[in-house]
């Protein structure tokens, strides 16, 4: 899994609302005139190499009638605490804004597991010191998740898995953040993208799902029977268009996994030889189990139905 891609597509979707939760004393400025631009990492990769380009997402603030000057947010997520180099950050900061010419910088890192980490950099002599870095450090890991339950920001609601909770308050903080995906996200594709990013944070066992359907059956309905109206909107855009290669390649690169989301909502967690044949299916075979999950009693009728 790669930690550093899913939080990469959670800034690009959402960089004002990431901003906003991970440096909410630098994103008062940034008001509804300012706009946020992302910066265009292949355009990198001569200055710093490679492992530098990995590192972060840059986004750019530009306030177009120009009343402030443009200030640049590099944004880490850093998995692991322990592979977290400040040294390496304050350099690549520094290639940053030479780069861009610019000198109004917010260097941030979000951590997602506990461990230690640096919080400032300081080089000096005997007489003085010559340089002093720190930067804004968001551990999610140590964020107490109950004080977000009901959090405006999406991006907040989306990472409340990811946060610190009793165990028993799991299934309620799974709730929660996929209530804040209902209010505050209306686009049926981000939906379906960022449900996939709280289940794999939350990692509900068998057990822990069933008791999320029973004590919160409004948001399991509603994400369960949106997912089957967008997977037959889609079906039906499709055969209208007759584009039926683009259908295949849909089906190949994002439907199953579409699937195996509507499949567990209706039957809990799916058996890993499901999940595996579900993954290795042509797109055929996917559309004859979409069709057949909508109306299927049990996770045994659907895979039975085509063979």
């Amino acid at each position: 899994m790669s930690h550093d891609q899913n939080f990469k597509n959670l800034i690009l979707d959402y960089p004002r609302e990431t901003i906003a939760f991970a440096a909410a004393a630098e994103a008062m400025a940034v008001d509804q005139g300012a706009r946020i631009l992302p910066v265009r990492q292949e355009q990198l990769q001569e200055r710093l190499g490679e492992r530098f380009r990995e590192l972060d997402t840059p986004l750019l603030v530009e306030w177009p009638d120009g009343r402030r000057a443009a200030l640049l947010f590099v944004i880490e997520e850093d998995t692991q605490t322990s592979r977290f180099s400040i040294y390496r950050l304050a350099h690549y900061c520094l290639d940053l804004a030479e780069l861009l010419d610019v000198t109004r910088l917010v260097p941030v890192v979000i951590f997602l597991q506990p461990g230690s980490y640096s919080t400032e950099l300081r080089l000096g002599g005997d007489a003085r010191g010559y340089l002093h870095f720190h930067y804004l450090a968001c551990p999610l890991f140590e964020l107490p998740a109950r004080d977000y339950l009901d959090s405006p920001n999406l991006v907040a609601r989306l990472n409340l898995p990811n946060m610190a909770y009793a165990p028993d308050e799991k299934v309620e903080v799974y709730a929660k953040a996929v209530r804040g995906l209902i209010d505050l996200e209306s686009d049926p594709e981000r939906r379906i993208k960022y449900l996939d990013f709280i289940d794999i944070y939350a990692a509900l066992d068998e057990n822990e799902r069933r008791l999320y359907q029973q004590s919160y059956p409004e948001e399991a309905d509603l994400m369960s029977g949106f997912a089957e109206r967008f997977i037959e909107q889609g079906m039906q855009k499709g055969i209208q268009q007759g584009i039926q290669q683009g259908i295949q390649q849909g089906m190949q690169q994002g439907e199953a996994r579409t699937l195996l989301r509507l499949l567990g909502s209706r039957f809990g967690a799916l058996p890993l030889e499901v999940q595996q044949t579900i993954e290795a299916a042509d797109a055929d075979t996917l559309m004859q189990w979409f069709e057949s999950a909508l109306n299927a009693q049990t996770l045994d009728e659907v895979m039975r139905r085509q063979e």
